[in-house]
Order: structure tokens, then C-alpha cells, then sequence
């Protein structure tokens, strides 16, 4: 019998987290022991998660082993200045014109005394857990997960005291690059702190994993040993088959995550507004339908206008049922920032959007790894938020007289690539491929 390798995974999302920072490693940890990785998961004791999904812990085998770290978290401070501060710990943030003085004083305070994160305050008493931990039983390889980016400095500390232990430090998000950095109000100095740090990372951690293929580029361009490894889906070919063939009886376009409002498809609001306007047959049929978390601002707008009368907001729901409601929709729509910086930025609900097998509506920059992915699948249309307006139009118009016609059948579209089965095997061959580069 073969031994297997084993894995050291120290990540803050872990159910019962929900949203999609969950999702990765929970998928990860469930595949690698097929792959002759035995994974032990490190995770904080008492987080302040954004959002809860209690059913994502059915995922998790018996047999595995979970360490817990009490952790302190200052967000509850935050929250003092203001309720709509709660959206900073899940990486959101107003637009200038709708911060407080408060929001703003919290963002800047976020931005230069929690460096890289809030989560700082769990690093050295894990740092001297895992230490201990790790003179005690013998593993293979170690792997942190971040945002939140501080978890990385504890893989970094680690490193630095187990310098043979090949390290992989996974960027789900970047750090400096991502399109919220900017608006961090950072000092000259914060700002260099954060640099220096993401610089640090990159060149002790023996591989930085990417998300997307431009982060990967992006992370090799500052001397990072940069892979990629999508995200994905966990559905078998019979289920996307049976997903795809369901039609909804109403015209639905559905956002199944969070919105907030540096991702606000505004044109899109703008066109639908006009459709409803001027065509009777549409506004009959048409249904706006949100699940997960919008932001409280573009809600509000959207109810004021004639769109509200056709909005139907679930609010969070468990993933096995958000990805239900993808089933009972005839457009899903995925929107990005609007900045170029954000080319590389692949949101994870993408991937079962494909294995929903519906017709895709993107937003976002010209040239992004989503539209490559959208073209190469043929999932849809890309759009960016300052596309010309009668096309987008006209493209509303046509899905919705193909739903009439019974016409919107998708064609077969090869996805096995983003099977999370797939992508683990991937993980698996590189942690082998560093193994056998130490044994060198």
C-alpha cells in the first residue's frame, strides 16, 4: 500500500464560510486523497465570516483532520462607525460619491494600520502553533490561501523556519493588483509596506498559484513562480446535461452572487429600462432575479424605476439551492469592475454558469481572461460597461424572442477542463513535480 503524501492547507474560509472564498479549497481538500494527497486543514476557531452556509460542512469527510486557532478580529469596531461597514471584510466598497465621513474613516484605517488585512492579529500565534505542529509530524508540503493576504505571512514565516518544505502560496485574488487597492486611501508608506510584503511572498513561496492566466503573468512580471489553476465546478456530465435542458416559463435574467457597486452594470439597467418601456410582450414576461447579496444602494435605484416591479430578490441562499436557481433561468448574468486592472479577474461563479448550461451575459473589460473563457465555450456574450448601447439592445431583444420560440437550446460545450476533479489532479502533478524537485 502506498503512502500518501500529506498536505498542510492553512486558510481563513472554511464552513461554515459561504460565498465562493469557501469553495477552492473545500473542493481541493475533498479531491487530493484520490491524487495520493492526505490534506490537514488549519483554520481560525472563531471567524467573522461574511456570509454562513451551514451545508457546506456536509462536504467535508469524517477522516479528515482540522486544526483551530482562536482568532480576534477588529471588525466590530468598524461596524461602530456604520453598518455599511460590515461589507469591508468581504473585500466591498462604496463608490467616492456614496462613502460617509465614516466609511471613509473606516477604509482608511483598514488600509493602514491592518497591513495586508484585519486578519493580521491571527498570524504569529499561529505562526508559533504551526511551528511546534510541524517539528512534531512530518509533512510534505504546506499551501495558504488567501484573501485574506495575512494568511500568507504565516506560510512565510513558515517557510523561512522549514526552508525545505516546498511552499504553495495561493492568490485567489491579488493582493496590490486588485481593483479595490486604490480606493484603500493608503499612505506612501502603507503602500510600501504592502508591496514589500506581496514581493516577499512571491519570491520565498516555491509556487505562486493563480486563479486567472493574466494574474499568473501579472505574478511571474514581479518574480513569482507563477501557475494557474482555475477555478471550477463540481457537477458530472449527466447533471449539466440535465440542468441545460430545463426552460423557465418567464424570461428570467438572474445574478446569482454579490453585487456591489464597483461591479454595477449600469447599461444594462439603462437598456432594460427602455425595453420595458416600449415592448408590451417583454415586460410581460421578463423577471430581474437576484441571489446571494446586492448592494443596498443599486437596490434601491432599481426598485425606484420601472425595473422594480419585475425584481425578484431571494437574498443568500445555501449553494446547492443558488445553483438550483440556475436551472429556472434563461440568461445569468456575470459583471466585473469596469477597470483594466481587473482583466484578470475570473469571479468563480462563472464556471457553473457553464455547467448550468445557460446562455451567459457578461460584463466587464475588453480582452479579459472571462471573455476568453466565454468565447472559447461559446457561453455567451461579453460585454464591457460602456459597450454601445443598441447592441446590447438588440442582444436583449433576440434572447428573448429565442425564449418565445422555444430556441434556446446551447450547444455542447467542452468544460471538462473546469471540473474540480480536474483542476485537483493539476494541483496533485505539481506538488509531485516539487517534491521530486527537492529530491534533486
Amino acid at each position: 500500500m502506498t503512502l500518501r503524501k500529506k498536505i498542510l492547507v492553512i486558510t481563513y474560509y472554511w464552513p461554515p464560510a459561504g460565498g465562493p472564498g469557501v469553495q477552492r479549497w473545500l473542493k481541493f481538500v475533498k479531491y487530493l486523497p484520490e491524487f495520493g494527497w492526505e490534506p490537514t486543514v488549519f483554520i481560525p476557531q472563531n471567524a467573522s465570516y461574511p456570509i454562513v452556509d451551514d451545508t457546506l460542512s456536509g462536504e467535508i469527510s469524517a477522516d479528515l483532520k482540522i486544526l483551530r486557532q482562536p482568532i480576534w478580529e477588529p471588525y466590530h469596531l468598524a461596524e461602530l462607525f456604520g453598518k455599511s461597514n460590515k461589507k469591508f471584510k468581504a473585500g466591498q466598497f462604496d463608490v467616492a460619491e456614496n462613502q460617509s465621513w465614516k466609511s471613509k474613516l473606516s477604509i482608511w484605517v483598514r488600509g493602514n494600520f491592518f497591513i495586508p488585512d484585519a486578519r493580521i492579529f491571527w498570524v504569529k500565534p499561529s505562526v508559533r502553533r504551526l511551528k511546534k505542529y510541524l517539528e512534531e509530524n512530518n509533512f510534505d508540503a504546506i499551501a495558504t490561501t488567501g484573501p485574506p493576504h495575512s494568511v500568507h505571512l504565516i506560510g512565510l514565516a513558515l517557510k523561512k523556519h522549514f526552508p525545505d518544505l516546498p511552499w504553495v502560496a495561493d492568490f485567489r485574488d491579488p493582493w496590490t493588483e486588485i481593483s479595490y487597492y486604490q480606493h484603500l486611501k493608503l499612505t506612501q508608506s502603507a503602500d510600501r509596506k504592502h508591496r514589500a510584503l506581496e514581493q516577499e511572498v512571491f519570491k520565498t513561496a516555491n509556487v505562486t498559484l493563480a486563479t486567472s492566466y493574466a494574474d499568473a503573468e501579472n505574478f511571474s512580471a514581479q518574480g513569482a513562480h507563477a501557475v494557474c489553476i482555475t477555478n471550477g465546478f463540481d457537477l458530472n456530465t449527466s447533471q449539466i446535461q440535465n440542468r441545460a435542458a430545463f426552460r423557465s416559463d418567464q424570461f428570467t435574467l438572474s445574478y446569482i452572487g454579490v453585487l456591489e457597486q464597483l461591479r454595477n452594470p449600469v447599461i444594462l439597467w439603462q437598456q432594460l429600462e427602455q425595453i420595458l418601456h416600449e415592448n408590451k410582450d417583454f415586460k410581460k414576461h421578463f423577471v430581474l432575479k437576484f441571489v446571494g447579496r446586492i448592494d443596498d444602494q443599486i437596490l434601491a435605484k432599481l426598485q425606484s424605476d420601472n425595473l422594480g416591479d419585475h425584481i425578484e430578490n431571494k437574498g443568500y441562499l445555501s449553494h446547492g439551492e443558488a445553483n438550483q436557481e440556475m436551472k429556472t433561468s434563461e440568461l445569468l448574468l456575470i459583471t466585473n469592475f469596469a477597470d483594466e486592472r481587473s482583466k484578470g479577474i475570473i469571479p468563480g461563479k462563472i464556471f457553473e454558469y457553464l455547467a448550468a448550461g445557460k446562455e451567459i451575459l457578461s460584463f466587464g473589460p475588453a480582452g479579459s481572461d472571462v471573455q476568453k473563457i466565454m468565447e472559447e465555450t461559446n457561453a455567451g456574450k461579453h460585454f464591457t460597461h460602456s459597450a454601445d448601447a443598441e447592441t446590447l439592445k438588440r442582444y436583449l431583444l433576440e434572447r428573448f424572442e429565442l425564449w418565445k420560440n422555444g430556441s434556446t437550446e446551447i450547444q455542447k460545450r467542452d468544460i471538462q477542463q473546469f471540473s474540480r476533479r480536474n483542476l485537483t489532479a493539476s494541483l496533485a502533478e505539481l506538488l509531485n513535480s516539487l517534491l521530486a524537485e527537492n529530491k534533486q
